[in-house]
């Protein structure tokens, strides 16, 4: 995929800082990433363009390598997409309460601005949530907190479900057996796919007969 001048210029002023962090850059993923023994962290930056003004959003967050593992056997996601699924991913507006907050730029020196205000809040706030954040006792909570409520660290609401239950059964919560009860309910509310739900009851019974090595 080929970068505009605008991401250009945008990965010149951002990948000197994200590379001394331990970020590379992958231009034709639009991210910056950083292998981790759990599996990976990663920024994503998507612009987008209307006349003289481009709107930038960046989200951010994790995979759990343990958790996708499990997860993509049973979402039906194409193959191509999988090893790059994030398990965690919200936005710099939706993690400082701003709900459809974006960069507005104008200007390459407005944008050199939102760099720089971009790089402020990953070393104020951004890299110690990503740096706790595929631990599995974290993973569990983040997900599986508020079981009734959508979780603002996804965007797909269905995979929160499959999820949030496995991380669970891998962090031994004692909640599982009612996640299970919960998740389900959510599930018939949120699709009414028989597909879907029949996909989910082969998760259950998975992850009922599961023992990690």
């Amino acid at each position: 995929m080929i970068s505009t001048p605008f991401e250009t210029t945008l990965y010149q002023y951002l990948t000197p800082f994200f590379a001394s962090h331990g970020f590379e850059l992958l231009a034709e993923k639009k991210q910056y990433r950083r292998t981790v023994d759990t599996g990976f962290q990663n920024i994503i930056l998507s612009p987008a363009f209307y006349g003289d003004e481009t709107m930038l959003e960046v989200n951010f967050g994790c995979r759990s390598q343990q958790v996708e593992q499990i997860a993509q056997q049973f979402l039906n996601n194409m193959a191509d997409y999988r090893p790059d699924a994030n398990t965690l991913i919200i936005s710099i507006g939706k993690f400082n309460g701003l709900q459809y907050f974006r960069y507005k730029i104008h200007s390459t020196a407005e944008l050199a601005g939102t760099c720089a205000e971009i790089e402020d809040f990953f070393e104020q706030k951004g890299f110690h949530f990503l740096q706790n954040a595929c631990a599995l006792p974290t993973l569990d909570r983040l997900l599986n907190e508020h079981p009734g409520q959508p979780c603002q660290y996804v965007y797909n609401q269905t995979h929160r479900c499959y999820k949030g239950l496995i991380t669970a059964r891998l962090n031994h919560n004692p909640h599982f057996d009612g996640l299970i009860d919960s998740y389900r309910h959510l599930l018939v509310r949120q699709t009414q796919n028989p597909y879907e739900q029949l996909h989910f009851e082969r998760l259950i019974a998975y992850l009922q007969h599961y023992s990690a090595n």
